[in-house]
Parts: C-alpha cells; structure tokens; sequence
C-alpha cells in the first residue's frame, strides 16, 4: 500500500510540474506574441507618419514638425521631418519647443476651469458676473461659464485692438470691454475673446495668475517641464520659429506668434504657451488614463467625461472646452469620443479613448507667413494614416464619430 501510495503522490507531483512548466511556457509565448505585435505597430505606425510628414515637408506645408502616437501603455511611434527654419537648422526632436496657439485653450485654460468646476469654486452653469461682476454691458448679466467654453456666449471671434495699442493694460482693457455681437446661446462662434474671459474667471476664483495656477496644479504634477508662457532665450535655440513679422523685428522666435498674446507679456488664456512632444505627450497620456498619471489626480473621470461630451451635437461639434469630430485633426476615422483642438501656428492634439490612441502634431505652418492653408490636410491625412493601422492591429472594427 506505501509503494502505491507513493507512486500516486509521484505521478500527481510529476503532473503539477508538468503542469506548472506548461502554464509559463504558455504565459511567455503568449508574453512574447504581444510584444512581437506590439513591435510590428510600432513599425507600421512609425512608417505611416513617417510618410505624411515627409510628403508635406515637400509640399511645403512647413520646414519642420514632429508627430507623436501613443496609447494608454505609452508612446507607440514618433518621428520628426525637415527642419526647424527652412534655413540652416537642426530637424525637429522630442524636446523642440513650439508654440501651441489656440492649444493653450485646451492644454492649460480648459483644465484649470475643470478643476476649478470640480473642487467647486466655479459653477458650471453659473453667470460670468458672479466671479468678474466689472464685466458689464448690454446681455453680459446672461452669460455663463458655460457659454463660454462652448463659444456661445455671444462674444465675437476676435478684434484687432493690437492695432489700437500695445500698452499691456490698455490692450487687456479693450479686450474686457468688448460688447457683445449676439444673445448668449443665439449660436457658435468661436472666440479668443470667451477665453480671455475664462481666464479672469480662473483668476479671480483661484486667486493666482494663470501661469502660476497652471504650473502648480498641471504642469508640476505632471512634470511638464518644458509647458510654459515666455521660454527664457537659454532655451530659444531649441524652439521652432514661426512667422517673419516685421512689426516684430522679424523671424518670430522664443515669444508668441499671436499679437494680442504678445502685447500683454505673453501669457495669456488664448495663446501663449509653448511645448514640446515630450510634456505633451505625458498631457496625452493622463487623459487616457482618466485624469491620472504616475499617482497624481489632475481630474476626475466624471469631470473629463463631461468636458469631453459633445455640448449640444445638434448645433455644432463643441465640447466644454475641446472640439469633437467632425474636424481635421480627427480625420474621417476617429469615433464619436474622440476629442481635440488646433493650434494656428500648426500644432493639434487628437485623444480617442474608444481607440485608446492619441495623435500630437506639432509644426510651425506660419513659417515664414500665416498665408499657408496645408496644415488642415496635413492632420487629416496623419489621422487617416494611423487610425486604420491601429484598428488593424487590434482586430478593431469601424465605429465612426459623428459626421
């Protein structure tokens, strides 16, 4: 009876190892067939932007961009095509420093408004007069937060007080006084002047100066080192130029493309900051994973997921803040969560969470005139180009956004 039972546990123990031995050969090879898969993406994608960029370098869309894919496990692909100046000059790295223009809405006044609504310091649908109450004038008593993220609230696109005054202060005020054109709600226009005003928002309600708030609460936590208003010209060799304005003293490098940004010191709520692939692609990041990045909370999921909505899909493609499909930036492919902006200058963020995917493109299009229409093309195209190889490579069927 020993032997048998001994003879039992043996085969028993025999079959646990075996067993045992199966199961990681298994784990590995299925280990090694992800990062096998996850190499080919890598590949296929790198040569997809790879061939965008370059096509539009010869197009002449810019000297010079550097495009930026990644996924919630981090960056699948980047690449950087032609030069920073259409002189002489270095190709554009991860570390290039760019001015986003209008992604300063959404990289830094959008996020501290969040953050601002979710700690409860700003009322979503409050008026505009609870936290500016100077901010007077025939229908401005109607306007809310609301409106002004999704560009209702009856304010015009833009005025050229820059051709008025450069004086600071003069310059703020003219933009401050401006009437509105419209009944808050009547319709969408979008406009620099709203984000002005969502920054005095932020401001009173936080008490600090909107370059200061984001560095502490954004840009620290996430270590975006290289986000900021006024790069000091240590670091001006490294940021791409943008438009050769003689008014300015000519090639525009290391301070603000955008006028009325450049006349009020560089830091303002609609333009003004500058970045690179690397901090923004960390930005990227902590949206795909709901709000988070390496412990630190920069929003909730609930408060991203209702920034991120369409607004009302019937009357235009406006999040709080962010742009919905359809645009240029989403291509034709994108699915209906996907959000983003654009910058003038030639810069675009694209965040998907259906496709657990984001396209950054950054360039300096104005380079050396604004009178240069490719870019929208160009975001096309690169979302067109990555989009289908990612939903290839995981078995992903078509879900389009909004068209």
């Amino acid at each position: 009876m020993t032997n048998v039972a001994t003879s039992t546990l043996q085969v028993t123990c025999a079959a646990l190892v075996l067993s045992t031995v199966a199961f990681a050969q298994s784990s590995r090879g299925g280990r090694q067939s992800a990062e096998r898969a996850r190499v080919a993406l890598r590949r296929e994608v790198r040569d997809s932007v790879s061939r965008v960029l370059q096509a539009a370098v010869a197009d002449r869309a810019f000297p010079g961009a550097y495009a930026v894919v990644g996924d919630s496990r981090g960056i699948i692909a980047e690449f950087g095509a032609g030069h920073l100046d259409w002189a002489k000059s270095p190709v554009p790295d991860r570390h290039t420093l760019w001015d986003l223009a209008s992604l300063t809405k959404v990289i830094g006044t959008t996020t501290a408004l969040a953050q601002l609504i979710e700690s409860g310091r700003v009322e979503l649908n409050g008026p505009v007069q609870r936290y500016v109450p100077d901010w007077v004038g025939a229908g401005k008593e109607s306007v809310t937060v609301r409106h002004l993220l999704t560009h209702t609230s009856g304010l015009p696109s833009f005025r050229p007080y820059d051709q008025q005054t450069h004086n600071p202060d003069s310059l703020a005020m003219l933009i401050f006084n401006t009437t509105l054109d419209r009944a808050p709600g009547d319709s969408t226009v979008y406009s620099d002047i709203g984000a002005f005003m969502m920054g005095r928002v932020i401001e009173n309600a936080s008490g600090q100066r909107i370059d200061k708030y984001l560095r502490a609460h954004v840009f620290a936590p996430l270590r975006m080192n290289e986000t900021m208003f006024n790069p000091p010209r240590s670091v001006w060799k490294r940021v791409a130029p943008t438009e050769f304005d003689s008014a300015r003293g000519g090639l525009m490098r290391g301070k603000v493309h955008d006028e009325r940004a450049y006349y009020m010191a560089g830091i303002a709520t609609h333009a003004g900051l500058f970045s690179s692939a690397a901090d923004l692609s960390r930005f990227a990041s902590m949206l795909l994973h709901h709000g988070a990045l390496d412990g630190k909370r920069i929003l909730r999921l609930e408060t991203l997921s209702q920034f991120t909505a369409y607004a009302d899909s019937g009357r235009s493609n406006r999040a709080l803040g962010w742009e919905k499909p359809p645009a240029s930036w989403a291509g034709q492919l994108m699915s209906s969560s996907a959000f983003g902006h654009t910058g003038f200058t030639g810069t675009s963020i694209a965040i998907d969470p259906e496709l657990d995917l984001y396209i950054i493109l950054l360039s300096n299009r104005v380079n050396p005139t604004r009178n240069n229409p490719k870019i929208a093309g160009v975001r096309r195209r690169l979302a067109d180009a990555v989009v289908p190889v990612v939903r290839s490579r995981r078995g992903q069927t078509f879900n389009g956004g909004l068209r």
